[in-house]
C-alpha cells in the first residue's frame, strides 16, 4: 500500500504545479487584459485623424518663383504622399521602422525593451514604429512612462485597422518636427536646401531622415558634423534594408549637400521686406490673420525682383544724395506698378528696414502731395469739356476764410504771368491758376475725379486741395496716375497674381483684373501730353528726362516738408516721395530735384529692356493748329471753330460738360516768352506764411 501511494505522489505534484502555473498565467492574462481594457476605455477617438488639419505655413513668392517669406504658427506645408518621392519615404522607413509595411502597428519586442528600461530606471529606449510615433504626436503627450507606451501601442493597432499604410506615412511625414522651426518634410526641404521635397537628392533625403531623432542636436544648422554622421547612418540603414546599393550610398555621401544659408525667423527672414510686409497685411485683410498664419496659403505675388532691387538702390542713392547736398532729407519711398494690370512691381518704403524700423512709407505714410495733385484738377476740367487751350488769368486773388481772414494763393517765384493756357499753367505748375480752375469746376468734382482715378484717402473739400493740401500715400499717387497711363482705365493696384489654399484651389485670381472706365481716353491723352511738357520743358526738366516718351509732375509742399515726382511711360508708373518722418523741414528740396532724379534713375534702369514707344492717340482726339503757331490737342467737339476764335464746338457733347463756366472765356492770346526759374534754382527767401497757407508745387 505504501509503495503504491509513493508511486502516485510525483504525478500529483506535477498536476498541482501545472494547475498553479495555469492559474498564474490566467491571472496575469486577466490582469493584463484588465489593464488593457482600462486603457482602451480612455483612448482618444482615432476617427478624428481623418479630419486632422494641422497648422500650415503660408508661402509667398515673387513673380519669378523666388521665395519671399513663410508666415506660420508652425512652419509646415502639407504635401500628399504622391508628391513625396520614394527616396524620401525609404530614407525615413529605413531609419525609423524598416518593417513598416509588414507589421500591424506595433513592435512588441521594442515595447518590452522600453518597459524594462523604464522600470529599471535606465536610459529610455525608443523602438516605436512610425505608426506609434504618429499616434503619440496626434493624440498623446511626450511623457516617458509604461502607461503611455501601452496607450501608444493600442492606438497604433487601432490606427492600422482603419487607415492604409500610405495614409499613415503621409500624415507622419507631414507632422514630424525636423528642426530650425520646420514641421514636415517639405518645410524642412525649403528650410535647409531651398527647394521643395520633390526636388531633394538622396543625400538630402538621408539628412532629413537623420534629423528626426533629435532635431535640436542633429539639425545641420545646429551641428553640421552630427548631421553628416546621421546622414551616413541613414544611408547605411537604406543599404541594409535593400533600398539602395553601397556604391549609391557612398556616392550620395560624397556629393555636395546643397545647404542654404539659414534665414533668420520672422521679419528678419523676409526677402524684400517692404513689399512682403505689405502683401502680408493685405492677405490678412482679405482672408483673416488665422488663415494667413495657419491656413497654408500659396501666394504668387506681382513683385519683380529685378525692379525691386533697382528701386531700393535708387531710393538709397537718393537719400544719400540729399545728405551730400545738404537737403536734410532722411527718408524716401517709391512705388512702381504696371498701369494695364495694377500689378505692383516694386515697393520701397524707405531705407534701413529692421525689427525696430518697419514703417513702410510707401503705403502707411500719408503726406501732402503738393502740386503733384494738380493732375486730378486738370483731368476733371478737361474731361468736363474744357480745352487745354483755355486761358485763365494768373493774377492775384484772395478768398475769405471762416475766421475772418483771407487766403491768397501764390507761386514760389512771387510773380504772376497774366493770361495763360491750361497747358502752360500745368507745365509751369502755376498755383493761382490751379486754384481758380478748381473754383470754376467745383472742388467736389475734383474730389470725385481723384477718387475715381485711384486716390483712396479722404480729401478735404476746400480750394487749397488744388495745391495738394490733403494727405495721400505714395501708393495712392502711383494708382491715380496709372489711370492716365492706361488711357483712362483704372485698375486697382494689387500685390497678388494668384492665391491658392492648402488644397491647391484658387481663392484669389488677379491674372485678368477688372478695368474701370473712369476718364475718357481722349482726356487721359491730353493730360498726359501736358505732363510730357512738364518733363521736356517744365518743372521736371532736365532731371526727369529719361530718353523716351514720358510724362510726370513735380510736387513740393509748404516749408519744404514733402517733395514728390510722379511719372509714367505707357509701360510703367512710378511715384517717388522724399522727406522726413517727423515732418522736419528740408532745405529747399523741390520735386524736380532729388525726387525727379530718383525717378529717372529707376525708370531708366527698369525699362532698359523695353523698347520706347509713344502714348497712343485715341480716335476722339483731334490736333489743330493754333493762332500764332504751334498746335494743340482737343477732344473732338471742343476744338475752336477757327484757329484764333474764342468760340468752341459743342461742349455739351462731352460727359460732365457744363457750358456756363466757359461761355465768357477770352480767346487765347499770343504770349511773349516768359522767364522761368530753373527747377533746381532756389527761389527768393520764403515769407512768413499764415497757418492756413497751402502747399506749393
Amino acid at each position: 500500500m505504501r509503495k503504491r501511494s509513493s508511486s502516485r505522489k510525483p504525478g500529483g505534484f506535477r498536476r498541482g504545479l501545472l494547475v498553479a502555473v495555469l492559474m498564474l498565467v490566467l491571472f496575469a492574462a486577466g490582469t493584463v487584459a484588465g489593464i488593457v481594457a482600462a486603457y482602451a476605455r480612455n483612448l482618444p477617438d482615432i476617427s478624428r485623424m481623418a479630419d486632422y488639419q494641422p497648422a500650415s505655413a503660408t508661402r509667398i513668392f515673387a513673380r519669378d518663383g523666388t521665395p519671399l517669406a513663410s508666415v506660420y504658427k508652425e512652419n509646415r506645408v502639407w504635401v500628399p504622399i504622391s508628391h513625396i518621392p520614394p527616396l524620401v519615404r525609404n530614407a525615413f522607413i529605413a531609419n525609423e521602422d524598416h518593417n513598416f509595411y509588414q507589421h500591424h502597428g506595433v513592435d512588441f519586442g521594442g515595447i518590452v525593451r522600453a518597459g524594462f528600461a523604464d522600470l529599471s530606471h535606465q536610459e529610455f529606449q525608443g523602438a516605436s514604429t512610425i505608426t506609434q510615433q504618429l499616434a503619440r504626436r496626434l493624440f498623446l503627450t511626450n511623457e516617458v512612462s509604461m502607461s503611455r507606451k501601452v496607450q501608444e501601442a493600442l492606438l497604433a493597432m487601432e490606427i492600422e485597422r482603419f487607415y492604409t499604410k500610405d495614409e499613415i506615412l503621409e500624415r507622419y511625414l507631414n507632422i514630424i518636427y525636423l528642426g530650425a522651426g520646420a514641421y514636415g518634410v517639405d518645410a524642412a526641404a525649403h528650410t535647409y536646401f531651398g527647394r521643395s521635397i520633390d526636388k531633394v537628392t538622396l543625400a538630402q533625403a538621408a539628412m532629413l531622415a537623420g534629423v528626426v531623432a533629435a532635431p535640436s542636436d542633429y539639425s545641420p544648422f545646429s551641428n553640421i558634423d552630427l548631421a553628416r554622421d546621421r546622414e551616413k547612418h541613414v544611408l547605411e540603414r537604406m543599404v541594409e534594408s535593400g533600398f539602395i546599393g553601397q556604391t549609391e550610398a557612398d556616392d550620395a555621401y560624397d556629393a555636395p549637400l546643397g545647404l542654404i544659408t539659414p534665414r533668420a525667423p520672422g521679419l528678419q527672414g523676409y526677402v524684400d521686406p517692404y513689399f512682403t510686409t505689405y502683401a502680408i497685411a493685405q492677405l490678412q485683410r482679405i482672408f483673416g490673420k488665422d488663415a494667413v498664419d495657419q491656413g497654408g496659403l500659396q501666394v504668387y505675388t506681382t513683385l519683380d525682383p529685378r525692379m525691386q532691387r533697382l528701386a531700393q538702390e535708387a531710393v538709397t542713392w537718393g537719400v544719400a544724395q540729399a545728405g551730400n547736398e545738404g537737403i536734410n532729407a532722411h527718408q524716401a519711398a517709391l512705388v512702381a506698378l504696371r498701369p494695364s494690370t495694377g500689378e505692383i512691381l516694386a515697393m520701397v518704403g524707405g531705407t534701413g528696414f529692421s525689427l525696430s524700423n518697419q514703417f513702410n512709407r510707401a503705403w502707411q505714410a500719408h503726406r501732402q502731395p503738393g502740386s503733384s495733385f494738380k493732375a486730378y484738377v486738370y483731368t476733371a476740367a478737361i474731361d468736363s469739356g474744357m480745352p487745354a487751350s483755355t486761358t485763365i488769368e494768373d493774377t492775384p486773388v484772395s478768398y475769405p476764410m471762416g475766421d475772418g481772414t483771407r487766403w491768397s494763393p501764390f507761386d514760389d517765384d512771387f510773380r504772376y504771368l497774366g493770361a495763360v493756357t491750361l497747358r502752360e499753367a500745368l507745365t509751369l505748375s502755376r498755383n493761382v491758376v490751379a486754384v481758380k480752375l478748381a473754383e470754376r469746376i467745383g472742388v467736389d468734382r475734383v474730389i470725385e475725379y481723384a477718387h475715381r482715378m485711384g486716390i483712396t484717402a479722404p480729401l478735404e473739400a476746400n480750394l487749397s486741395l488744388a495745391l495738394g493740401s490733403s494727405v495721400v500715400s505714395v501708393l495712392d499717387q502711383a494708382s491715380g496716375y496709372s489711370t492716365l497711363a492706361n488711357q483712362g482705365l483704372h485698375v486697382d493696384p494689387t500685390p497678388f497674381r494668384l492665391v491658392r489654399n492648402s488644397l491647391g484651389s484658387v481663392v484669389l485670381d488677379n491674372q485678368y483684373p477688372q478695368a474701370n472706365d473712369v476718364v475718357s481716353a481722349g482726356t487721359a491723352f491730353i493730360v498726359t501730353s501736358i505732363l510730357e511738357d512738364v518733363i521736356s520743358k517744365g518743372t521736371g526738366y532736365p532731371n526727369a528726362v529719361i530718353g523716351r516718351p514720358a510724362a510726370g509732375k513735380t510736387g513740393t509742399t509748404s516749408n519744404f516738408r514733402d517733395a514728390w515726382f510722379v511719372g509714367f511711360t505707357p509701360d510703367l508708373v512710378t511715384a517717388v516721395w522724399l522727406g522726413n518722418d517727423d515732418y522736419t523741414r528740408m532745405n529747399e528740396s523741390y520735386g524736380g530735384n532729388v525726387p525727379a532724379r530718383i525717378w529717372a534713375r529707376f525708370m531708366k534702369a527698369a525699362l532698359s529692356g523695353t523698347p520706347p514707344h509713344d502714348f497712343p492717340v485715341p480716335d476722339e482726339v483731334a490736333k489743330e493748329r493754333r493762332c500764332g503757331g504751334g498746335s494743340e490737342y482737343f477732344l473732338k467737339g471742343t476744338e475752336p471753330l477757327s484757329p484764333c476764335g474764342s468760340t468752341y464746338g459743342d461742349l455739351s457733347a462731352q460727359p460732365y460738360a457744363t457750358l456756363a463756366p466757359y461761355a465768357s472765356l477770352a480767346p487765347e492770346p499770343t504770349l511773349p516768352p516768359q522767364p522761368t526759374l530753373p527747377p533746381t534754382e532756389a527761389p527768393p527767401p520764403e515769407p512768413t506764411l499764415p497757418p492756413t497757407a497751402p502747399p506749393r508745387r
